[in-house]
């Protein structure tokens, strides 16, 4: 009699689960912001999304959001605490392929796990990345560049913010035997800045952060990261023509997250109007004058994306030579 019981308490337990979730999404959100946490500081294209996407987010659920900028350590800083943070809905993380593709294989340790302790929302765009020279730079190609530092051995040096500026400037230097010292900056414009004013030779940045500058000819632009041409940029040849290396091409995205264990209706309404935010023709537009490619998906799909993406991002950062910090 008490086995029978038990089992059916375990039974009304699960009836009664998807039932209790819908009351909760049902009430949410309730008068209380929503924070946008963002890995990367003010002015990254990062920061810029969330802003974006808070404001029209914040008009489609009529509650305030909040932009969180929490820079530094790789975005360790800010993926540790939206781990911690309760999976009730209210706390989102508006990251990138940094937090979850790349730093599992760049730090020997983390105090979060990519998949385990973070709920799939929605993904954003694709970022393809520009290998960039101060504008009175002689340099016009990659050929040069490497040309340059094996000239002129010890010269060389690079900018980085992120993983994916890091682990494309890495691995053509040590693809090419260019011996190139990487300067690590928490933010865009601090690493724009030492390009401007000369104290490295050339910086990877995504086109989100940099078109203005490009457009204002202070940055020049010499090619691109990922395998094919971008169309955002098609005069532009990628790194891979101009060295002959195969296997050579990172791509990176963005995506918003949730914690660990958000009520799925949460979660399902969560991605839903933020799709309706992406997918309209002016947000899309704005995505693509930005110098980003829409690439919006769902949980689930986004879900598959993340974790087919460690491999990718594992083979970079072997082809790099890096080890684990």
């Amino acid at each position: 009699m008490k086995t029978l019981l038990t089992l059916l308490s375990l039974l009304a337990g699960l009836f009664m689960q998807p039932l209790a979730q819908a009351q909760t999404a049902a009430a949410w959100p309730t008068a209380r912001p929503l924070r946008i946490v963002v890995a990367f500081g003010p002015g990254s294209a990062s920061d810029i999304f969330a802003r974006m996407v808070g404001e029209q987010l914040q008009k489609s659920l009529a509650q305030a959001v909040v932009v969180e900028n929490k820079p530094g350590a790789a975005g360790q800083i800010a993926a540790e605490l939206v781990a911690r943070a309760p999976g009730d809905g209210y706390t989102l993380f508006l990251t990138t392929n940094t937090t979850h593709s790349a730093n599992p294989y760049l730090f020997k340790s983390l105090r979060y796990d990519p998949i385990k302790d973070f709920t799939p929302v929605v993904r954003i765009a694709y970022f393809p990345f520009v290998l960039l020279v101060n504008e009175r730079s002689p340099l016009r190609s990659v050929r040069e560049l490497v040309a340059l530092a094996k000239t002129k051995p010890g010269t060389v040096s690079y900018a980085y913010t992120s993983s994916a500026g890091q682990v494309a400037a890495a691995a053509l230097s040590h693809s090419t035997g260019m011996d190139a010292v990487g300067v690590a900056f928490k933010a865009a414009p601090e690493a724009i800045t030492s390009l401007i004013s000369d104290q490295v030779t050339f910086t990877v940045l995504d086109f989100a952060t940099t078109k203005g500058m490009q457009d204002s000819g202070r940055l020049r632009a010499i090619a691109v990261t990922p395998n094919q041409r971008s169309a955002l940029a098609p005069d532009l040849p990628t790194i891979a023509e101009e060295t002959g290396l195969k296997d050579f091409g990172t791509v990176a995205w963005m995506g918003i997250f949730g914690p660990a264990q958000v009520p799925e209706p949460i979660i399902e309404r969560l991605s839903n109007e933020l799709q309706k935010i992406l997918d309209t023709p002016d947000f899309r537009a704005r995505i693509a004058s930005m110098g980003a490619e829409p690439a919006v998906a769902g949980p689930r799909v986004f879900g598959d994306f993340v974790k087919s993406e460690l491999a990718v991002w594992e083979r970079q950062i072997r082809i790099a030579g890096m080890q684990p910090q």
